[in-house]
């Protein structure tokens, strides 16, 4: 039978490859206007680092078979953190990074055993710098880059964000002994659960109500207030939101505060975000991101730079939303240069090199055509090629 890739993994004809760069480089010259210098993180690393002191499941990590224990990266992050806390440690702060590459995740296939997703990811980090004043560089940044992609109104892009200190807000309440209950019930949205708690009354009543406290920031922010009084997170969250609030509205952008958000990689220890859009079939998530300076203290940053955060844009899914409404462009069509039996192949090359030269896209046949037919429709056959006869 026919080899077949491995389960989740992907296969890009040429027009998809080609897509994937020039996504990737409208997104480096925004990265690179705003300062952030580019580094490569190893594909392969220790699954310690991998698995960011226990934040990553290990079913997540794709293993590898060697003589220590090694893995393929689920995400950037963590390797870029050690770098940063390591070999980039001398560097001074704010320490502006970025990468892109290819990311793998390890899964239950449906049908059994183990299913490896491959994409491509390209994103930013920014360590040295503490809250509030980090973030509304990243989720400016995030607008910029976002605005360069061209998405459109029919994508419905909503930013989610959440944070870690509003979800222990919530939990402050709970005793200790029930608040990983509570907790996952509120994450996964789960009211039968957390009605099945042992809760006060109350308590209960309570954390029912903030399981739908989900809307506008200045509507999720108020109802927090008016339930745990004024806090200085609120206040940060409120200024973020201000400076978020004009580049959102230019792109069509809805901005969603969520306090029962949290990601599936319990990297962040601050502020969490998501960018979602709708395609034809159903929403994706384009970018992720948030702070995590659990994670850069753990890499061994100096007391005083140990901070971190950052997000990722997935290429992939931003490829599949684009093609949905813009067809290929347009371009020059590619010359196939053809000669016959009276012509040589030295000829050929010449005329090949002179389409080169004139910034053309020009394939050569290397053997002779008995006809200048049988010349086009070889160009036919290889995909509409434009035919460059020769034949003196």
């Amino acid at each position: 039978m026919a080899l077949q890739p491995a389960a989740g993994a992907k296969d890009l004809n040429p027009r998809q490859v080609e897509s994937n760069r020039k996504l990737s480089e409208r997104l480096a010259s925004v990265f690179r206007l705003w300062g952030y210098d580019e580094v490569s993180p190893p594909r392969v690393e220790r699954l310690d680092t991998l698995m960011a002191g226990g934040a990553i499941a290990s079913e997540d990590v794709v293993r590898l078979v060697a003589d220590e224990p090694l893995g393929l990266r689920p995400e950037m992050t963590a390797s870029i953190a050690r770098a940063a806390c390591t070999r980039l440690a001398s560097r001074p702060r704010p320490l502006r990074l970025w990468a892109s590459g290819t990311v793998f995740q390890s899964r239950a296939a449906d049908e059994g055993g183990q299913c490896i997703e491959e994409n491509l990811q390209s994103g930013v980090e920014l360590f040295g710098v503490a809250p509030i004043e980090a973030e509304m560089e990243l989720l400016s940044l995030l607008m910029a880059a976002v605005e360069r992609l061209d998405l459109q109104a029919q994508h419905q892009p909503r930013l989610l964000m959440g944070h870690t200190g509003l979800m222990d807000l919530l939990l402050s309440p709970v005793p200790p002994s029930q608040r990983e209950a509570v907790r996952t019930a509120l994450i996964q949205f789960d009211r039968l659960g957390l009605e099945a708690i042992a809760l006060a009354p109350e308590l209960r009543v309570t954390l029912l109500s903030l399981l739908d406290c989900r809307g506008t920031p200045i509507e999720v922010l108020d109802r927090l207030t008016s339930c745990f009084g004024a806090q200085p997170l609120f206040d940060d969250l409120h200024r973020l939101c201000r400076q978020l609030h004009g580049p959102a509205a230019s792109q069509g952008m809805r901005i969603q505060l969520d306090p029962t958000f949290q990601p599936r990689f319990e990297l962040y220890t601050g502020l969490v975000f998501q960018l979602v859009c709708d395609s034809k079939s159903a929403p994706v998530v384009v970018a992720r991101g948030g702070r995590y300076d659990e994670l850069v203290l753990r890499c061994g940053a100096r007391p005083g730079e140990d901070f971190g955060a950052g997000f990722s844009l997935a290429i992939d899914p931003i490829r599949e939303l684009l093609s949905e409404i813009d067809p290929p462009a347009e371009s020059s069509p590619t010359l196939m240069v053809a000669f016959s039996q009276q012509s040589t192949l030295e000829a050929a090359l010449e005329r090949q090199r002179f389409w080169h030269q004139q910034g053309r896209a020009a394939v050569i046949e290397l053997h002779p055509f008995n006809d200048r037919s049988q010349a086009e429709q070889q160009a036919n056959d290889q995909g509409g090629f434009q035919l460059d006869w020769i034949d003196p």
